[in-house]
């Protein structure tokens, strides 16, 4: 049995080796697809400061697996056969000299943690853990929270910067993006795709929206409520809401990512339809 590790000179190379394994479980999948697919078809971008990787890890000459990063996030990886990931650790380091951290399922994101810990000799943290879960039909709320659901758009662009900072603080998740520069493509998007909603009761008082997407579902994300608002429904309702419209747009099935470590956000999401699919983690590094 041979392992080999394929880098692909751009995601678009990838995609055309990879997409058909990656489809075969589309919702666990969905964060390198999405991220492939956004880099192809962006129609320009700046050079990042270090290269964007792509690999594939295959088994026999077929696909067994996958990497993916680009900077200055964390690598990310699907499942993929555990022996293989000593040897995904050096091709990574031939690239990179520093991680800042791990993505992938837990049994794969703890192995490679070990891996790359002992190759460069850095510090090994266990960090976030999350749950992804799917939804193919909504159930409405037992409790409609009052208000209505309304696309951001420019003149929201001052409040959801300070909510994705906020967001980003509470959550705890690593994420070195410009959350100004983050909240002027939120609230400028155009098209039914992607879009970040806003729930207003009187004012805005929750958001949350689907900034990616792959062939047959889209990822719920930067679902936020600020502390005055909370425990009314808010968050609830406009996830419930958000659904739905992704699934009136035709889409298939939608993905939520939930902090393991929040109950209440685990409970909320399963009572609208949210259903576990996998668990992830990061493994942080230095």
């Amino acid at each position: 049995m041979e392992i080999v590790i394929v880098r692909h000179r751009g995601p678009r190379a990838f995609l055309e080796r990879a997409e058909s394994w990656l489809l075969r479980r589309e919702a666990e999948n969905n964060l390198v697809l999405g991220v492939a697919a956004s880099l192809v078809g962006a129609r320009r971008r700046p050079a990042p400061a270090s290269p964007a990787y792509f690999a594939t890890i295959e088994r026999d000459g077929e696909v067994a697996g996958c990497a993916f990063r680009t900077p200055p996030y964390k690598l990310g990886l699907t499942r993929l056969p555990l022996e293989a990931v000593p040897l995904l650790a050096r091709h990574v380091a031939e690239v990179y000299d520093e991680l800042p951290a791990v993505l992938g399922p837990d049994s794969v994101a703890r192995a490679f943690g070990d891996a790359w810990g002992r190759l460069k000799g850095v510090g090994v943290t266990p960090g976030a853990r999350q749950r992804i879960h799917t939804l193919e039909r909504v159930v409405p709320p037992s409790r409609m929270a009052p208000g209505t659901m309304r696309r951001a758009g420019p003149a929201d662009i001052p409040l959801v910067t300070r909510w994705l900072g906020s967001f980003v603080r509470e959550s705890g998740l690593w994420d070195p993006g410009d959350t100004t520069e983050r909240a002027r493509r939120l609230c400028g998007v155009e098209g039914g795709n992607r879009l970040l909603a806003l729930w207003v009761d009187g004012e805005p008082v929750s958001m949350a929206g689907f900034p990616a997407h792959t062939r047959h579902g889209v990822r719920i994300g930067y679902v936020y409520t600020p502390e005055a608002g909370r425990r009314r429904g808010y968050a609830t309702t406009l996830v419930a809401a958000l659904s739905s419209h992704a699934l009136d747009l035709g889409f298939s099935h939608c993905v939520l990512y939930t902090d393991l470590a929040n109950p209440v956000s685990n409970r909320i999401y399963r009572s609208v339809g949210y259903r576990p699919l996998q668990d992830v983690m990061d493994v942080e590094f230095g």
